[in-house]
């Protein structure tokens, strides 16, 4: 099971500063969730072909090669708002 050293362990990897109160808290959640994964091992899975993605679905989007998706490179860049040195410029994303 998930005992207290395995969350400290875990918040000084995530480097989180937990006070007691929130260690029972998390603790006890912990538990809860290991112990509905313990529930779904005795589901029987016999015959249920695995799936990814969490879907059967194939592609329903139109194929690639729409004129209309087409645009060239010069018309994208000539609609771009500010250039510099043949860059596009855009805001500062970090500070």
């Amino acid at each position: 099971m998930f005992s207290e050293k395995d969350l400290e362990s875990l918040a000084d990897l995530v480097r989180l500063e937990l006070s007691e109160e929130e260690k029972k808290s998390l603790l006890r959640d912990f538990k809860k969730i290991l112990a509905y994964f313990e529930e779904l091992k005795s589901v029987d899975t016999d015959g249920v072909s695995p799936m990814s993605g969490g879907t059967f679905e194939t592609n329903v989007f139109r194929e690639d090669g729409s004129e209309d998706a087409k645009l060239p490179a010069e018309k994208s860049v000539g609609q771009f708002p500010e250039k510099e040195s043949g860059f596009l410029k855009v805001p500062p994303v970090f500070n």
